[in-house]
Parts: C-alpha cells; structure tokens; sequence
C-alpha cells in the first residue's frame, strides 16, 4: 500500500508535508474548505514548491464553489511548479457546502465541470455554459506560463451507488472516507461491481481510503487528552454529519442516544435560520467546548482510527487485502507531530 496524510490547507501545512516527504510517505491530500481555512490552491502551492517527490492531491476541491475555466487554471499553475505530482480530486460536497448551508451538488452539473475542466487540460478548445449561454473557451497562452503537458489525473470522492458508477466511467482514482474496516471493504467490492458492469478491471481503479483517529499507548485510553484532540474532531463531524443527513448510516444501537442527545444540543445553536455556522466552526480542525461532553472513549473508538499500533496495524493490513491503494491518515493542526506515530504503523504494515 502507499501511505499518505492529510491536512486542512494552512499556510503553513507545507511543513508537515516537507516531513512527511523526508518519512517516505506518497501523498499529501488537501482540503478546500473556504469558510474554514486558507484557499488551497496558495497552500498546495507552499507545499509544491518546498518539496520535489511527495503527490499533492486535493480531497477534495468542490465544483460549485470554482468556475471551471479557473479551476482548470489552477491545476495547470501548480502542475507547473509540481510537474506529474498535481490530482485532481472532486466531488459533490460535505464541508465546503455544509458551511454554507448547502447540500450536495447534482452529479449531472458535476460530471459536466469534470468534463470542461478535463479538455482545458488536455489543451483542448471547449463549449463551457455560463450565464445562460454556451461559449467556447481554451487556454490562449499555455505554453511557458502553465503546465498543460504532465497529466493531471482524476479522483473522485464517491460514497453512493450513481457517485460511485461515475467514478467507475470516467476517473483515474476514487476516494472515500471511513471508521469502519469491515464498511470500507463493502464499498471497495461495491466499486468493484460497479466498473465490472461497465466493463472495467476494478484493479484498474486506484483506490484511497482515509481516516482520522490516534495511535494509543498500550495503556492508553480512548479518553485520554491526546486521542479525544486528535480524534476528537472526527468524532464530532460524525454527528455533524448525521444531523445534517448528510451521512447516510444504519448505527449501533450505543450510538443512538449520543446522535438524539446532539440534536437536541443542535436545536440550541444560533442563529435559528443557520446553525450550521455554529455546528461547522472548527470543523475537523479541532472540538468547541460544547462538544467535549460526547467524547466518550466508546464514542470515539466507535467513530474514528482511534487503537494501539498494532491494532491499528491489523486494520490497514485487512484495508490493503479489501483491494485499496493507499491509507491516509488526517492530521489535525497543532498535532501534527502525530505523524511519527503513524508512519512507525505505517512501517509495521
């Protein structure tokens, strides 16, 4: 397996990612969340110019929230400071839509954006709408200012049967996000099908899982300082989620009474017309202080990567043999030390 991090987009993210190069780690994955952190195009440039090997992915950037033609630009600009090191990674929306009171986007609009975005990198003259018409568009001087040459590929974050269907049709990589070995392995041979049905090699899919959690001293509890701060804010996005049904999850029955017990907390949140400005402040960066009381240590084993090494050990080498890729571990700031702790894993793998 290859074994990467991933970071909120800080302007000093670049650091962790020059470290994590030095540790022999393959990617770096960035978030767009504009309500919440710098722009990532600034930080994924920081993090290119200061490093020469490690891939730079984003994980992933919204189509709603960038119009093509600049998205497009955007790769093109760090694929020049970064040749062949540059993803593309897109999908429908969680965070950068949820913090602004939004659900997900259509597949329909989003598959169109992959498409305008695609064929301005591959130096192509495109039919783009916008403002109610369609206008052909290309890249007018590519040529010493940007770089069209290196291919960018796509990966797509897919969580649903249609999300994943379209991974399998069109992308490069697929993504997800999970706490659960066992739901992680279903969704990888449900991807499987899904390129099967469309004449596909699964294999030929690169497949990325990424977690959150804490790598616990062998007597160390889930409740300690450390996991509930590096685990914590997971933990807490899980309700966020499940509040907002953005997560759509059969849960275990000790989860039922946190997840009533946070909406009730949610129904306090104001403004009344946009608790989702409260719910979303610090969003996986880190956990408001009205959030602690839910951390229990069930909780939080419960929700994240949250075990001993070599628990956690076993968990990636049976995510390996369920046909992914590559391990991504998010960092959470102000711990970013934590990545020591996870390549020793890594390297036990």
């Amino acid at each position: 397996m290859d074994f990467g991090i991933a970071l909120p987009s800080m302007l000093d993210s670049w650091k962790t990612v020059k470290r994590a190069e030095e540790l022999g780690l393959s990617h770096a994955w960035f978030y767009d969340t504009q309500m919440l952190s710098p722009d990532i195009f600034v930080t994924m440039a920081l993090a290119a110019d200061k490093t020469s090997r490690i891939k730079l992915g984003m994980g992933v950037m919204v189509p709603t929230n960038r119009i093509a033609p600049v998205a497009a630009n955007g790769l093109a600009s760090l694929n020049k400071l970064a040749p062949g090191r540059i993803i593309f990674g897109v999908g429908t929306g969680f965070t950068a839509r949820n913090t602004m009171g939004l659900g997900p986007m259509r597949l329909t609009e989003m598959r169109e954006y992959i498409r305008v975005v695609r064929e301005l990198l591959s130096g192509n003259m495109v039919e783009w709408e916008s403002e109610g018409a369609r206008r052909k568009i290309r890249f007018l001087n590519p040529e010493g200012f940007i770089n069209i040459t290196d291919r960018i590929p796509l990966h797509i974050s897919a969580f649903a049967p249609k999300a994943r269907k379209l991974t399998a049709e069109i992308a490069d990589g697929w993504m997800t996000f999970s706490s659960s070995v066992p739901r992680a392995i279903h969704e990888a041979g449900e991807l499987a099908k899904s390129c099967e049905a469309l004449g596909r090699v699964p294999r030929s899919l690169y497949r990325t899982v990424f977690a959150l959690g804490c790598v616990l001293g062998e007597k160390e509890s889930a409740a300690s300082a450390r996991a509930k701060a590096q685990a914590g804010p997971m933990a807490v996005v899980f309700l966020h989620g499940l509040v907002e049904a953005t997560l759509g999850l059969n849960l275990p029955p000790e989860i039922q009474p946190v997840l009533e017990s946070y909406r009730k907390q949610h129904a306090t949140y104001q403004p009344a017309d946009a608790r989702y400005l409260q719910m979303h402040t610090m969003h996986l960066l880190g956990v408001r202080p009205e959030e602690e009381k839910f951390l229990s240590p069930e909780f939080i084993a419960a929700t994240t990567f949250t075990a001993t090494a070599t628990e956690l050990r076993d968990r990636i080498r049976a995510l390996g043999e369920g046909g992914y890729d590559q391990f991504v571990v998010q960092l959470v700031p102000g711990h970013e030390s934590a990545l020591e702790d996870w390549v020793r894993v890594f390297e036990s793998v």
